[in-house]
This record gives structure tokens, C-alpha cells and sequence, in this order.
């Protein structure tokens, strides 16, 4: 479904410890004119659970994916999260992460975009996406701020991509990960058309702690201070890159999202009712200087290939860990 509110929320926020993180929650949200009634509606959480192998930095931050299951639970909704991780399952890594427990008693299931459906994309392709990601009433997208070796930057439009199921998400970087990756029809004008394919969104930024230098697992933890919110992610990762500087023509998915000319892509579109991006700008986030092919080597695809088929359930997965330890 086409989100074309150009509204973003944005606050200082500079901890994950409540109070502070749940008055900037309240404070984004009451400014976001969500597509539905909360009361007894189905919302799944979309967090980025890459992997915890390296540190809970490449992931969205624990505290706030509790803050907003709690935030979304005292409206009445009923919650789930889900996500497909690159390394893993969502179970191991929200256990990694310490969660597993809270989640419990909240009351939150867990939701492992294991099955999919096919759907038609803006373009007139198919892709293969979670069937709890398409069944749900409200999809709460929840990545967090990262450099990206392959994409420079990447936030909220970057994280739907998680709703490829499995290798599915592989097997796109293999097939439209080649030279043309970065132009007109590569893999960056097919990836900015699954939001579109989705449920009513909300988008959630978590940018308190930002990862930067590299990414998406392994760099540099960054006090960007700043939570964001908006139904449109186009909007808010434009918000975004004004924030850190980093012009969108440097950036492979805005400059996609700009040759599309989505909603949100042109800064004139947007409006600001809490902070303007200029009041939080920094001058100091780093980003890759150049960038690594987007098309996986032959050999690691293989081998994530073959990881996948061997470790699709927990168990399994935590046998083969503690072998490896």
C-alpha cells in the first residue's frame, strides 16, 4: 500500500533508559496520524535482527523494541514481532539480544517469516514476502541508523527488505546485484518498491545510538541522539539524511527513490511538527567512501545457502553453536 504522507516526527533523545525513552516515544507518536484504529488490531514489529553474534549495535536497539511493544500493548493492540535474519533465526537472535523473557510476558509472540506469498511489486514483478508481514493490520518498521558497505547508508525503506523470505533475500543480490545494481532497474530500483507491496506502516528510526564508519554489522557505535517516526519511509529517510549529511545522490537508495520521485523523496515535500532535521544536524557521521559490489560472491552465497537449509530451526542452530564454543 502506497504511503504518502510526507509528516516525520523527529526528537533529541539520548538515552534507552526510561523515562526518557518513553516521553520520546509518546512524543514522535502523538504527532503520526496512524491509518487505523489500535483497539484489538494486529501489529507486527519490524526490528532489524541482522544478527547479535557481533554486539546488540547491529541490531535495533532492545530497550526500544520493548518500549514500543509496551507503547502498542496499552493501546490495545494485540503485538508480534518477526523478522528474517541473515544469520540465524529471529528466535536466536532475540535471545542473543536478552529479550526473549520480556517478550513473554508482555504477551508478545514471535512471528519467524518463515512462509511466504507471492505479490506483485509497483514494477509488474513478483517477490516472495512474509506471510505475517502481508496478514498483519500494522507493519512497525524498526531499523536503526547504519553505514552500509553496499548501500552507504541505510534505514527504514533498507529494512523492509527483511520481509524477502530466506534465501530469497540472497538470491536478489546474486540476480540483480551486478553492474546495473546502481542504475535505473538494478537491485536499489526493485528494493524501494516493496514498502508499496506492504500493510498501513509506521516507521520507527531508531537513531539514538547510530552505527557508523562501516556497516552493517561491524562498525562503530555513534551518539546520534535522535528518534524519528513516520508512515511514509521515504520521508523520514530523507529527514534522515539531511540529519547526517550525506547528500542523496550519494546515497543508492534515496537516489532511487528520487529517480522514482516517490512520495518523500524531494525535501520540499516534507513537514516537520516537532524538531526540523537542521536543528539536530551533526557534521561528523562517517560513511563508507566507496562502496562494495551489491552482487554476493559466488562461494559466500553457496555457503549461506547451505547455512540456511542446515540451521532453519532454533534447536538445531544452538547445537551447532555450542559445538562451535
Amino acid at each position: 500500500m502506497p504511503h504518502t504522507s510526507c509528516r516525520v516526527a523527529l526528537t533529541a533523545c539520548t538515552k534507552y533508559n526510561d523515562p526518557a525513552l518513553s516521553q520520546a516515544l509518546d512524543r514522535v507518536l502523538e504527532h503520526i496520524d496512524l491509518p487505523l484504529t489500535l483497539c484489538s488490531a494486529e501489529v507486527l514489529l519490524k526490528p532489524n535482527l541482522i544478527s547479535a553474534k557481533t554486539g546488540p549495535l547491529s541490531c535495533t536497539e532492545g530497550a526500544l523494541i520493548l518500549a514500543v511493544s509496551r507503547w502498542f500493548l496499552a493501546q490495545g493492540a494485540r503485538v508480534g514481532i518477526g523478522d528474517s535474519p541473515a544469520f540465524g533465526t529471529a528466535v536466536s537472535v532475540l535471545k542473543n539480544l536478552n529479550l526473549l523473557d520480556e517478550l513473554s510476558r508482555l504477551g508478545v509472540s514471535i512471528r519467524p517469516f518463515q512462509q511466504g506469498m507471492p505479490v506483485e511489486l509497483p514494477g509488474g514483478e513478483q517477490a516472495v514476502l512474509a506471510r505475517a508481514a502481508l496478514e498483519c493490520d500494522l507493519l512497525v518498521n524498526m531499523p536503526r541508523v547504519k553505514a552500509h558497505v553496499q548501500a552507504r547508508l541505510t534505514m527504514a525503506v533498507k529494512n523492509y527488505f527483511g520481509c524477502l523470505v530466506g534465501l530469497r533475500k540472497a538470491w536478489w543480490h546474486m540476480t540483480y546485484g551486478g553492474q546495473q545494481s546502481h542504475r535505473k532497474g538494478g537491485f536499489f530500483d526493485r528494493l524501494i518498491q516493496i514498502p508499496a507491496a506492504l500493510p498501513s506502516s509506521l516507521n520507527i528510526i531508531d537513531g539514538i545510538v547510530a552505527m557508523h564508519r562501516s556497516g552493517p554489522i561491524n562498525g562503530t557505535p555513534y551518539p546520534l541522539s535522535v528518534l524519528a517516526a513516520a508512515t511514509n519511509a521515504v520521508a523520514i529517510d530523507r529527514a534522515l539524511h539531511v540529519i547526517l549529511g550525506v547528500a542523496p545522490e550519494d546515497s543508492p537508495l534515496m537516489a532511487a527513490c528520487q529517480r522514482a520521485q516517490l512520495p518523500g523523496a524531494s525535501l520540499a515535500q516534507l513537514s516537520f511538527p516537532l524538531a526540523t532535521p537542521e536543528e539536530l544536524q551533526v557534521d561528523n557521521f562517517q560513511v563508507p567512501a566507496t562502496l562494495n559490489p551489491v552482487r554476493f560472491n559466488p562461494f559466500r552465497f553457496l555457503k549461506s545457502s547451505v547455512r540456511r537449509v542446515f540451521m532453519n530451526n532454533d534447536k538445531l542452530l544452538e547445537k551447532i553453536d555450542r559445538k562451535q564454543t
